[in-house]
């Protein structure tokens, strides 16, 4: 699998909106804003913010570990589809 194939992969998981609700994403970026204008002249801003991206970093890359790859769903994740390219379900369609 090549690099662009691996850069869509994530970058579709990233963007699927079963990835998250869309109330938990506006209010992460709430809480994430309202931070950034608090905190933002503190000695420390640069540390919390390097301290974040790790930790967003980690949780991402555990998350992969634990789904292989985006390719088996993993407590609360489970776009399979997305992930391997396919158009996503959608739950009110039956088959």
């Amino acid at each position: 699998m090549g690099e662009d194939n691996v850069l869509k992969r994530e970058m579709r998981v990233a963007l699927s909106r079963r990835a998250q609700p869309v109330w938990f994403r506006v209010l992460k970026w709430a809480v994430i804003i309202t931070a950034v204008v608090v905190f933002r002249r503190a000695p420390s801003f640069q540390w919390w913010v390097l301290g974040a991206v790790a930790v967003s970093l980690t949780l991402h890359f555990f998350w992969r570990w634990k789904t292989r790859g985006w390719t088996q769903p993993w407590y609360g994740w489970d776009d399979v589809d997305t992930a391997a390219g396919r158009p996503p379900k959608r739950p009110d369609v039956r088959e």
